[in-house]
This record gives structure tokens, C-alpha cells and sequence, in this order.
């Protein structure tokens, strides 16, 4: 089984090529919509802590509630997490952010998509509350994790990094300019205690990890639809895709 956990301002179906793929691969997908953190409620997007026993309660869920969970093989169970659902992901598997790394973060780059959006929102970073480690929900459960623009990574560090010994597939974006390296992807490549499989995708922006849109999305939400000029994202999304799924095969055998 594989849980999903989308990226901020989304819902549980964000991800859905990706879950289709999945499934036609012989697995269970779930995705949990994060309550707080969804395109029509963003009320909680800073209590970050939210999300992990989010998707904890779905894996809960699926594995001991859900009508054919007997079919379920409870050792082999996988992640899969975009931008804030990266982040999201990469707590459930031991990692042990610090959200008081934000505000200096924000004072040095201002200008960043992260810091904009938290002004625009009312968000004052300085008054990030302080979350005891025992805050952030771990699923000794999950056993490999596909995490595709992580959000926040530089909130981790090695020493929060330290205690991630799952398999982790690495992606990013190389033209994000939502999240601009190294302080992401980067940051948590370089933190994690093994290697990750990694993947640099060319020309790539951030929202080319959402799947295509249809011409009704593209008009309505173009910042989320639209490609640079060259960049095939159905393309993409079928390597994409095809290697989220291969990753797990491999890592849950």
C-alpha cells in the first residue's frame, strides 16, 4: 500500500495519475486530503504537525478499518509526498524539523515564493510556535518514501535528518522557482544520512509534479498549469510515474 500526501492548497486527488499508475501496478493507493491545508481551507498551513498524524491516522485506517484491509500486506507500505506532502513525508519516516528556522530563512530571502506567501497570508514567521520533538508523528510503518519538492527542507538539518533510515526517491525540480536550491531538495539530499536515489528533472518547474490539466484547470489556474515553453509534463509523467512505481517494487519486495 501506498499512502499520499499532497502539497499545500491541495486535496487527496492531486496526485491521482500517480495513484492510478500505482494501482495499476498491483498496489493499494490512498491519499488523505489534509484538513487545514486543502484549496478551500487554508486556516492551519502553518501547524505543519497536523499533517504527519494525518496521514498516521489513514495508515491506521486503511490498514485496521478499511472494508478489504485483511488483502493488506502490513509490511510493505510506502509514501508518497509533494512540496508541504514531501515535508509531510519525510517526518513520518523519523525526520525532526525545526519551525524557528523559518523566520531567519524568511528575513534573508524575502523575496522567495515561501516568505511572499506567508506575508500575503498574515503569517508572521517570528511567531512560529515552538514544537516539541515529540510533536512530529513518526510511522515506523512506512517503509519507503517517494518525496518530490520537499517544502521546508532547510528546516531539517543532518541532526534532523539523522534518524531517517528508510529508503528515500529524492526529486526536484530544476527550474523551481517556487522553491529555489539548494535550499530544499538540497538541503535534505545533503542531510540524510544515506544517499537517496536522486532525480534532477531538466527545464521542470515546481508544479510540473502536479499532472497535466485540462483546458478548463489551465484558465482557471494557470500558475499551476502552465509549463515552460519545450517541457512535455504528460510526457514527464509517464517517467514520472513509471519510476515512483518501479522504486517501490524495488524497495517493498
Amino acid at each position: 500500500m501506498i499512502v499520499i500526501s499532497h502539497g499545500g492548497g491541495g486535496w487527496y486527488d492531486s496526485h491521482y495519475d500517480t495513484a492510478i499508475a500505482l494501482a495499476h501496478a498491483g498496489f493499494v493507493a490512498a491519499a488523505v486530503s489534509h484538513a487545514g491545508d486543502t484549496f478551500d481551507d487554508q486556516s492551519r498551513v502553518m501547524q505543519l504537525w497536523r499533517r504527519p498524524v494525518q496521514l498516521h491516522r489513514l495508515v491506521d485506517y486503511m490498514l485496521d478499518e478499511w472494508a478489504d484491509h485483511e488483502h493488506l500486506d502490513k509490511a510493505r507500505v510506502g509514501a508518497f509526498g509533494f512540496s508541504n506532502g514531501g515535508f509531510t513525508v519525510l517526518v513520518t519516516v523519523g525526520g525532526v524539523p525545526k519551525l524557528s528556522e523559518i523566520a531567519p530563512y524568511c528575513h534573508a530571502h524575502a523575496d522567495h515564493d515561501l516568505c511572499s506567501a506567508l506575508q500575503h497570508a498574515g503569517v508572521n514567521p517570528d511567531l512560529a510556535e515552538a514544537v516539541p520533538a515529540s510533536m512530529w508523528v513518526r510511522d515506523p510503518r512506512i517503509k519507503a518514501a517517494v518525496i518530490a519538492a520537499p517544502a521546508f527542507g532547510f528546516a531539517f538539518g543532518r541532526e534532523g535528518l539523522s534518524g531517517v533510515r528508510t529508503p528515500i526517491q529524492l526529486w526536484r525540480a530544476a527550474d523551481d522557482r517556487h522553491q529555489p536550491d539548494p535550499y530544499y531538495e538540497e538541503a535534505v539530499r545533503t542531510g540524510l544520512p544515506y544517499p537517496p536515489e536522486y532525480h534532477v528533472v531538466p527545464n521542470a518547474g515546481h508544479y510540473d509534479f502536479l499532472p497535466p490539466c485540462n483546458a478548463r484547470l489551465a484558465r482557471k489556474m494557470p500558475a499551476l498549469c502552465n509549463s515552460l515553453p519545450g517541457f512535455d509534463r504528460a510526457a514527464f509523467h509517464e517517467q514520472f510515474n513509471g519510476d515512483v512505481v518501479d522504486f517501490f517494487r524495488t524497495t517493498l519486495h
